[in-house]
């Protein structure tokens, strides 16, 4: 009889113990949307076990339908290093993280780790990919106010 009322324990303890033990993976993804929902630059980012601190990166380059990659990146921490966007060319991106620089082309479907980046030649920064209320995000750059009309 205990043996019965242990494992009646154990059947109801395990589905809680089991969401526990995934309750500090992470499995998420935010996008840039360039031309629309299917020209986009996307940040996955995956950790499969809570105990692992660093988390697996993927950039996802997408200009449907023509074209879908997704591409590792180098990992980073469970608190997301912020990764900035720049234009770097026609349909070109430049993403800057920490220590790292990788290029994106939306028109070749490719991306690749830049390094030796020339950010004089950098466009403007769009925005950033970065965390929110634990949620990763695309915050972009505000736009500047539209210049005043000159009173000549």
């Amino acid at each position: 009889m205990t043996f019965t009322r242990t494992q009646s324990l154990f059947r109801a303890i395990a589905p809680l113990a089991a969401l526990a033990l995934l309750a500090g993976c992470e499995n998420s993804a935010t996008s840039i949307m360039i031309e629309g929902k299917e020209h986009a630059l996307v940040l996955v980012r995956e950790q499969s076990y809570f105990w692992k601190d660093d988390v697996e990166q993927y950039l996802v380059v997408s200009r449907l339908p023509e074209c879908q990659r997704r591409v590792k990146i180098f990992p980073n921490k469970s608190q997301m290093t912020p990764v900035d966007v720049y234009v770097a060319g026609d349909r070109l991106w430049a993403l800057h993280q920490g220590n790292q620089w990788y290029l994106a082309s939306t028109d070749k479907c490719q991306s690749q780790v830049w390094k030796t980046p020339d950010v004089q030649q950098l466009g403007p920064m769009v925005g950033r990919f970065g965390q929110r209320d634990g949620k990763v995000v695309f915050v972009p750059t505000p736009s500047p106010p539209p210049a005043a009309p000159s009173g000549n």
